[in-house]
């Protein structure tokens, strides 16, 4: 018996395509919305939306933009990580940048699989001292 994975359309949602091997994600066009998009594991997909269902305490969930919450919940899904490998650093954003006023957060991934969730100044990815 071979091994199927679930893809979704990141942009819909609604159109499911299934391929005999398990990767975080694939691209191509949708015949659903017609956009070329990224079809996202159905794994990552379930974690996301049960981060959504039920934001974890140890930080503020929904600061997080949806592409940072789906990069947490992709390396929840897919790797060893935990709740407790994500952290959350906080720095101002000048505001207006990206379009938005005041602070936001990013994720970020570590090589070994852990994720960090902080905020971005500017275009540094870095955390202020």
């Amino acid at each position: 018996m071979s091994l199927t994975t679930i893809y979704r359309c990141l942009n819909c949602l609604d159109h499911a395509v299934t391929r005999s091997f398990d990767t975080s994600h694939l691209s191509r066009t949708c015949p659903n919305c017609d956009s070329f998009e990224r079809f996202v594991n159905q794994a990552v997909i379930d974690r996301f939306e049960a981060l959504e269902a039920s934001p974890p305490a140890e930080f503020d969930w929904n600061r997080l933009e949806r592409r940072e919450k789906l990069l947490v919940a992709e390396r929840l899904a897919r790797t060893d990580a935990t709740l407790a490998d994500v952290t959350v650093t906080e720095t101002e954003r000048p505001a207006g940048s990206d379009g938005e006023t005041g602070n936001g957060e990013s994720a970020e991934a570590g090589a070994d699989g852990s994720t960090e969730a902080r905020e971005r100044a500017g275009d540094s990815t870095e955390p202020e001292p």
